[in-house]
């Protein structure tokens, strides 16, 4: 369970998107937008927030991310607390904030917790609301992914289940998966999975409980669900920020059916949070943006596995190294290959700050301009982190 206060919309601001969503059909759409939204199903009106990139203007299909909010949280709250807008402007994706029910006081969504009494269809409803936002929105069908905090990654990994001819990725922040949702678990795809999870969660733990499965059984289900190799490439993420009391992990398990992956964030210290949030709550990692990783694993994939024809390892298997990092002005990026590549420094909320063309096996960029913080550069869909200091 997840649960902070974070800014409410005004009326002015629902009068104005709504009075945008109007127009929208007449004109193109030359600013980003936050509108929001609703539809009918089940009988009940459910809601959405739904922010536009600026890149939007209907001439291109471009993919949807779905990002659903913890326990007792709301759509709006999640757009804050794990945000992606800066990113789907940058990347140029639509991303979509649905709205769970309200039972017994806490909003939340269906994903089958023993005597929780919730009959909602938020499958239902998440399958309708993408066909809505298709009705309205020129979108990649074949890229639909979902993410969520908490209940929201609980949430996302039931469609894994059972949406899986819609949903091409899941990653999950802090979220399981429910003893009736392993039961019931029936996808019809092979799926990329990346789970974020911090060992010393209490409100989801890491090893499980009566209603939830342990975070290595979920990761086990889906290694064999997708036939990737059993034994998976461990690596330790640089300790960007020691005085978070948390380390990474990154463990993943290639090879699997039409080249997806399984792959595991394992947050060692860390609590029932979103790594590198704004809003950094007790327990929270500062080494990754959460946000950032979920998008450069989303990218790799389509609704038929893997995207373009080179691996992810034949881009592993290659060296490049990055030094000196920290740094104070410049850092230097060593090939042992050479490929015109082209490369992205973004901020921790993941506005793109510089970009260029790789030209030579030895590539100097200047932070110089930059202020004191962590940056994370990206080359193809690998993502570096970078320490600026003074």
């Amino acid at each position: 369970m997840h649960f902070i206060k974070l800014p409410e919309y005004n009326s002015n601001m629902k009068y104005t998107t709504i009075l945008l969503l109007l127009i929208g059909f007449a004109f193109s759409i030359s600013a980003q937008q936050t509108i929001n939204g609703s539809i009918i199903h089940d009988g009940i009106q459910r809601d959405y927030i739904l922010y536009i990139p600026a890149i939007y203007d209907g001439s291109e299909d471009l993919p949807l991310v779905l990002n659903f909010h913890g326990f007792g949280s709301n759509a709006n709250e999640q757009m804050f607390y794990g945000d992606f807008r800066d990113i789907a402007d940058t990347e140029g994706f639509l991303l979509v904030h649905p709205q769970g029910t309200i039972l017994n006081g806490d909003q939340q969504w269906n994903v089958g917790f023993l005597g929780n009494g919730n009959t909602t269809d938020d499958v239902g409803f998440t399958e309708a609301l993408i066909d809505e936002l298709a009705n309205l929105y020129t979108i990649n069908l074949d890229r639909v992914y979902a993410t969520g905090m908490s209940n929201g990654g609980y949430m996302s990994f039931l469609l894994a289940c059972q949406l899986s001819e819609k949903i091409a990725a899941i990653a999950s922040v802090t979220g399981s998966m429910t003893i009736d949702t392993y039961d019931a678990c029936n996808p019809q795809y092979p799926t990329p999975i990346l789970q974020i999870h911090g060992t010393s969660d209490s409100n989801v733990p890491y090893d499980g409980n009566t209603t939830s499965l342990s975070i290595e059984d979920v990761i086990s289900y889906w290694v064999n669900y997708n036939n990737c190799e059993t034994n998976p490439t461990t690596t330790a993420l640089t300790d960007i920020e020691p005085s978070d009391g948390s380390t990474i992990e990154h463990i993943v398990y290639i090879d699997g059916d039409n080249g997806v992956t399984t792959e595991h964030m394992k947050v060692i210290g860390g609590g029932h949070t979103w790594p590198g949030s704004v809003f950094n709550l007790p327990g929270t990692n500062q080494d990754i943006n959460a946000s950032m990783e979920i998008w450069q694993f989303f990218s790799r994939f389509d609704i038929n596995g893997i995207i373009g024809t080179t691996s992810v390892n034949e881009f592993d298997n290659r060296q490049v190294t990055i030094y000196p990092n920290p740094t104070n002005a410049k850092i230097n990026l060593s090939l042992n290959f050479y490929e015109e590549l082209n490369y992205e420094l973004f901020s921790p909320r993941g506005k793109k700050l510089i970009f260029g063309t790789i030209e030579s096996s030895n590539q100097v960029i200047d932070l110089s301009n930059l202020p004191t913080n962590i940056y994370f550069l990206k080359l193809n869909n690998q993502v570096f982190k970078i320490l600026k200091s003074n």
